[in-house]
């Protein structure tokens, strides 16, 4: 595509990886604007690196460009480098495929993944030339929308969006796209769209509805102020995945990023129930897609791309069931002289995955991943995990057995009714893999094992059976890392941890109300962006901005909710009851466990969709 570049040379020699601002990769779409009636600048708040490894974010694109009447366009949030520059410089941000400004757009939408993003959403908006609050934005700014697993509890960042859409973009976005172009013809104002938005299942236009708080602090009322405004917005989802329309052609980047491959989705949703898992819940039911479909886009991916790599992409990825018919062929149609990978993310610990695991990496065995959660199986009981310390020991054994001898093992801390002893648990628990490692023969053990073993923080979610629990404080998760830390054995395991500083603000995100949108608002101007880079995250930002707006953080982190308090998401409705979650949570707090979908209905609510793992005998 022959097109004039937004950056002068001067500025693309000056600033880190250029190839980030070019557009122009392999497949990239582009249209003449005389010729379509929607301009739509879809945006990932985050570098491209890690945008363009995001297979929502293609399926949108894809989605978008597939209507002759719209050209989507990517946008993504400038590195510090380049920012600096273009406030310098007075440019305003613009879009990968035209280089044209944000605001010649008519939408500018989100996909909000992680809400360590906010102040990058802010941050866009404001490098588009736009005001950041919505109500500030005139009626020549494009319409600013957002979807994505954050916006399953949008209220912290209601006042700068305009609408949300709750929901997979397949159902009704088109039918979003067909009412704007009808509204923009006849010369509609941005508030009568907004109005008509009204009537479309899953969209969320925050303005039209009130907040009031309790003298505590709680909500006192959550209601509509407009009289088309509906009580409960309800999330939109695909039921027949396998005809739903999936990129045949996905963009090639032209330098590194994150994931460098193609990418088949199996399923959506998670038959599991792990209870600390928002999108186990949010995704619910189980929808697979037709192997046989799977083999063609598979052929047609690899043929479109070049790539020498197909990830099977899904929630548990041993759960589908086509799962060894479709690796079987993917290796005997392109794993041989072809020298095509197959990577299987989400595998569970039992013999099966490991058979499909040998298969997949019979030549090269890298590293083999395990998610236990927690260390003891009291607490993999709370969490309902499903898996015992026998699967994880007898798992590691056949590792060991099937040549990998790099295992790493993923843990939480600070799950609920969590003590020290169950701390305690994942040193031994990791030493006691160490152990299966040394009681193979000597004749068959080549080298050290490498057993990593690697801690997060909990953070409870919205929509989750966790939703009401208190999550620890700081200072708690950094005494419990510390505990821990000395238990290792260094000698045969490494140890990894995370900051708990942002895991206690994501904390606060995940279950904010409207009054946090102060707290970003004010973060975002004392200098926060790029928040979930450590080289750019600075506590002080937000410390201040919690200060300056004369909230306290702990009472959205750290306390525990009642189930009648009227939580900032009840109005959205997912398809799982909140009466469900909570006899989950109950259980939880008992260590019952709950069967998952493939053995038994739990009556969560999610058949109301009429289809999926539901309607499996």
């Amino acid at each position: 595509m022959d097109k004039k570049l937004k950056l002068t040379d001067d500025i693309l020699l000056s600033v880190e990886k250029p190839a980030r601002y070019l557009g122009n990769e392999i497949n990239v779409v582009g249209k003449d604007i005389n010729d379509i009636d929607i301009r739509f600048a879809l945006c990932f708040p985050d570098v491209y690196e890690i945008g363009m490894s995001h297979v929502g974010l293609s399926i949108l694109y894809d989605f978008l460009n597939k209507r002759e009447d719209t050209f989507c366009e990517r946008v993504f949030s400038p590195w510090d480098d380049l920012e600096k520059i273009m406030r310098e410089k007075n440019i305003e941000l613009f879009s990968l495929e035209s280089q044209d400004d944000i605001k010649a757009f008519d939408f500018l939408g989100f996909t909000v993944q992680y809400e360590m993003s906010y102040t990058n959403i802010l941050n866009t908006i404001d490098l588009s030339g736009m005001a950041v609050y919505s109500k500030d934005r005139s009626e020549d700014d494009p319409i600013v929308c957002a979807g994505g697993p954050c916006t399953y509890n949008p209220e912290p960042i209601a006042d700068f969006i305009d609408f949300f859409y709750i929901g997979e973009a397949e159902t009704t976005l088109s039918e979003i796209l067909d009412l704007y172009k009808i509204h923009k013809n006849n010369g509609g104002t941005k508030e009568e769209f907004l109005i008509k938005l009204l009537d479309i299942e899953g969209v969320y236009v925050p303005k039209f509805y009130d907040v009031t708080y309790k003298e505590n602090g709680e909500i006192k009322d959550f209601k509509p102020n407009h009289k088309n405004a509906k009580a409960k917005i309800k999330k939109q989802i695909v039921m027949d995945l396998t005809n739903a329309p999936y990129p045949s052609k996905p963009l090639v980047p032209l330098i590194q990023t994150v994931h460098d491959r193609v990418v088949l989705e199996l399923f959506r949703g998670c038959a599991r129930g792990c209870r600390f898992c928002q999108a186990g819940m949010i995704y619910r039911p189980l929808r697979e897609k037709d192997v046989n479909v799977l083999k063609k886009q598979a052929t047609e991916l690899i043929k479109n791309t070049g790539h020498d790599e197909i990830s099977l992409i899904s929630l548990s990825s041993s759960d589908y069931t086509g799962l060894e018919e479709l690796t079987n062929y993917l290796i005997d149609e392109f794993g041989n002289d072809k020298h095509v990978n197959l990577s299987l993310p989400s595998l569970r610990i039992d013999k099966f995955s490991l058979d499909i695991m040998s298969k997949v990496q019979e030549l090269r065995k890298s590293s083999i991943t395990f998610a236990p959660e927690a260390g003891s199986q009291r607490l993999r009981d709370v969490i309902n995990k499903g898996i015992t310390e026998e699967d994880i020991l007898s798992g590691s054994s056949q590792a060991f057995k099937g040549g990998w001898t790099r295992v790493k093992l993923y843990f939480m801390l600070g799950l609920p009714t969590e003590n020290y002893e169950d701390i305690e648990a994942i040193a031994k628990l990791g030493q006691d893999i160490v152990e299966e490692y040394y009681k193979l023969p000597k004749e068959v053990r080549k080298r050290k094992p490498q057993i990593v073993v690697s801690t997060s923080f909990f953070v409870p979610k919205a929509f989750t059976p966790f939703q009401w629990t208190a999550q620890d404080t700081y200072e708690t998760f950094m005494e419990k890392q510390t505990f821990l830390n000395k238990k290792i054995n260094k000698k045969s395991i490494k140890y990894n941890c995370h900051d708990a500083k942002t895991s206690m603000l994501e904390g606060v995100m995940a279950r904010g109300d409207r009054k946090i949108s102060k707290v970003i608002y004010s973060a975002w101007k004392n200098g926060a962006t790029f928040d979930a880079w450590s080289e750019f995250f600075r506590f002080e930002n937000w410390e201040n901005a919690f200060e300056e707006n004369d909230i306290d953080p702990l009472f959205y982190s750290s306390r525990e909710r009642d189930f009648e308090e009227i939580l900032p998401w009840d109005f959205i409705d997912t398809g799982v009851t909140k009466e469900f979650l909570y006899r989950e949570y109950l259980r939880a707090k008992e260590g019952i466990v709950s069967e998952n979908c493939i053995d038994s209905c739990m009556n969560c609510g999610a058949k109301s969709f009429g289809g999926g793992i539901c309607y499996v005998d």
